[in-house]
């Protein structure tokens, strides 16, 4: 939910939407032509269903697989689907979206997980349009992103690609996403289907190493677990924002492999959710044709091994598989193709005609509203350029724009580093002196003296590759990145550290007075970290995931190998208590909660009211006034969890759930009336018994506030007839 008080970043978010997507475009005649098929008047089924009884038996069969082999390398589309040009059946072009798209020069946008950090569905749709727009002008016609896999282990190398470790924020951030990428008219791919919480050691098999790596791990999960954390954002996906492809993951779940897994595709995709669209392979996750084509993969886009055409006739020919069940993949791709609107409209051609400028102001300001104050003892910032003589900028990273690889490999199209922002807002009267901390002596004596010093920092994993530790570095290397945050506070007492991370440890944190984490910031990061830096714009980001105190804080982080990482199969022992929920659950004081983040300004709560809704989805209504308190004008998420009571002593619930978020805006002194509505899903859990939701009788609490630890109002709801003292509202 989106705060109506939320003008600034909304009405900015909404403009950028509107003007990204511009007057309606031109289209060219379809490409269709004149066949039967064409015939707009039919629905996207019949002329599928036309269009693939004239196809042969060969052309069928090749329309199961994807038929460059280059990749970006080669046509600059992640892969192509050449077609049957003596149909008219045009080409499909494929490319990789999360953080950009990934063919020539394109906007490289803060990672998906500083999206996540602004708690903004609004900016979610934002980011969405850049990446279809510019999908769009740069030929293709599929964009393979969002990612929402819910961060299980703070170790996972694609923890920057998804939205962090909740899954009603990365569902409503999905969602937005899928909306406003879709809207540019290209079709979304959510991925990864389903459970791709690691990477393992990396490479290639049989290359890789055995240790949870995702080629070959098998996920053991339990219904309830799965239905609670992992797959509300596919839900949500497929059926609020009718995205129109899913990809299946390299990994096993409970046994099958996900891309030939009839649970995963059949019974819960198609049947429980009615997903109409077609289901494609992650690259290298198809791995046999019969059970490929039983379990329900659709498409293998690069390479085609599992349905190349030489496997499926083999297949076919000894009796494993039907012709019928080629068919009726083929009629899924077919289906979705004429339902998007691919046959009638004319080719993207790769033009490259985008806005860059706008896209570029989309991205500076998804990262000002994504940049997270952790901490600011002593108020030592925002910095004033006034009232300095001098700052030292260490790290690496300040003078670079890096890039975590794999399918968030984008060129951008241009770059300001957080070194030339910092110095150009400085201004001229300020000396900005540089050091790429390669020495730590250099750094403290680049430091020392400063009126304030700031570290750089970035920790490892990509795709492919889980983090070895939860230190910033974890290798040997030499200069230790913690060891150099030390190094820097001991010669300067004004000390910040940015972090380009996901969750790590902070051994330092007593050390220095501010921490600011920048997550990977995009081309546009340089310019947000000034503005935030001297206080023209608030810190607006709030953590969506839990940075750990302490390396045993959490069973995912290899404190038990069996729950991570595993060996040839991995078992999720915490079930539904993922990310904060555990923390919370085991009464376990992390460094840095979930939702929580520092404003320049203070902000008070009150006035808590619950009150029952008749009709309609919503069952009830939470409201809370919100006030700034301080002197500067400031960015809140005000937060709603809800707490569920246990069903049975064996159904364990967490304390709290997120359920509700508005992200504000308010001038000093100025107060705002929030409204949350909850759904019968809020107060639900999955019942395995009748493989359902349910909603058990008793006593909820409704807690509001700042983040996960940092409530601020709260009181109960009785539910179905439940006695509670005290109870501010009933719902039957």
């Amino acid at each position: 939910m989106q705060g109506r008080g939320a003008l600034g970043v909304v009405l900015l978010a909404a403009a950028f939407a509107l003007a990204l997507a511009g007057a309606p475009a031109a289209r060219a005649d379809g490409r269709c032509g004149t066949h039967p098929w064409c015939d707009t008047s039919l629905s996207p089924d019949a002329r599928a269903d036309l269009l693939l009884h004239v196809l042969t038996r060969d052309e069928r069969i090749a329309l199961l697989g994807g038929d460059d082999l280059t990749g970006v390398s080669g046509t600059g589309h992640t892969g192509t689907s050449f077609g049957v040009s003596r149909l008219g059946l045009p080409a499909v072009y494929f490319t990789d979206g999360p953080q950009g798209v990934r063919s020539g020069k394109a906007t490289l946008l803060p990672s998906p997980l500083a999206l996540a950090a602004t708690f903004s569905p609004s900016l979610a749709s934002a980011a969405g349009t850049v990446v279809g727009n510019e999908a769009r002008h740069k030929g293709n016609d599929v964009v393979f992103a969002p990612t929402v896999n819910i961060m299980r282990t703070p170790l996972g190398g694609r923890t920057f690609e998804a939205y962090g470790e909740d899954p009603f924020l990365t569902t409503r951030m999905a969602v937005g996403w899928i909306e406003g990428a879709q809207g540019q008219g290209v079709i979304a791919d959510v991925k990864h289907f389903a459970a791709n919480q690691q990477e393992g050691s990396g490479g290639i098999p049989p290359l890789t190493g055995l240790s949870g790596s995702r080629f070959l791990v098998d996920v053991r999960v339990d219904e309830r677990t799965l239905r609670e954390t992992e797959l509300p954002a596919f839900e949500a996906a497929v059926e609020e924002a009718h995205v129109g492809t899913v990809m299946c993951a390299y990994n096993r779940v409970n046994g099958a492999y996900a891309c030939e897994s009839d649970k995963l595709i059949h019974q819960i995709l198609e049947r429980d959710w009615g997903f109409q669209g077609f289901v494609l392979a992650d690259y290298g996750a198809a791995h046999n044709p019969v059970a490929s084509l039983r379990g329900g993969l659709d498409f293998e886009p690069w390479p085609a091994v599992a349905y190349g055409s030489l496997a499926v006739n083999v297949a076919l020919a000894a009796g494993q598989a039907t012709m019928a069940q080629v068919d009726e993949h083929v009629r899924r791709v077919l289906r979705t193709l004429f339902a998007y609107g691919f046959f009638d409209r004319g080719a993207y051609t790769d033009d490259e005609q985008f806005d860059r400028t706008a896209h570029a102001t989309v991205a500076r300001t998804i990262e000002t509203s994504a940049i997270t104050l952790m901490q600011n003892r002593g108020g030592l910032l925002p910095l004033d350029a006034t009232k300095l003589h001098s700052l030292a900028v260490i790290g690496k990273p300040a003078a670079a724009n890096p890039s975590r690889g794999g399918s968030a490999a984008v060129t951008p199209t241009a770059v300001t580093t957080p070194l030339a922002g910092i110095a150009q807002r400085a201004g001229a009267g300020v000396q900005v002196r540089y050091d790429p901390g390669s020495s730590l002596a250099a750094a403290a004596n680049a430091a020392r003296g400063a009126d304030a010093a700031l570290v750089f920092v970035t920790d490892g994993g990509g795709e492919g590759s889980d983090k070895a530790c939860l230190h910033l570095t974890c290798d040997g290397s030499q200069p230790d990145h913690d060891a150099l945050i030390q190094a820097v506070a001991a010669a300067n007492p004004h000390t910040i550290v940015v972090l380009e991370t996901g969750p790590v440890l902070t051994p330092w944190r007593d050390r220095v007075p501010a921490i600011l984490e920048a997550w990977d910031p995009g081309q546009e990061g340089g310019a947000a970290l000034a503005r935030v830096l001297f206080g023209d714009a608030d810190p607006g980001g709030r953590l969506p995931v839990t940075f750990p105190a302490s390396v045993g804080d959490t069973l995912t982080a290899g404190a038990d190998p069996q729950a991570y990482p595993g060996g040839l199969s991995v078992a999720y022992k915490e079930g539904v208590l993922v990310g904060y929920r555990w923390y919370d659950a085991k009464g376990i004081a992390p460094a840095f909660a979930f939702g929580s983040g520092l404003s320049y300004t203070k902000f008070h709560y009150s006035r808590l009211h619950v009150r029952r809704v008749r009709g309609g989805g919503v069952l009830a209504r939470v409201g809370v006034d919100v006030r700034n308190t301080g002197r500067r004008p400031g960015s809140e998420v005000v937060q709603l969890y809800l707490g569920l009571p246990q069903p049975s002593p064996s159904i364990v619930q967490p304390p709290r759930q997120l359920r509700g978020m508005h992200r504000i805006e308010l001038r000093p002194r100025h107060r705002i009336r929030l409204s949350f509505p909850i759904d019968a899903r809020s107060l639900s859990y999955w019942d395995v018994a009748s493989h359902s939701w349910r909603r058990a009788p008793g006593c909820y609490q409704v807690m509001v506030g700042h983040s996960s630890r940092d409530i601020r109002v709260a009181g109960a709801v009785a539910v179905a007839g439940a006695q509670c003292r005290g109870a501010v509202a009933r719902i039957p």
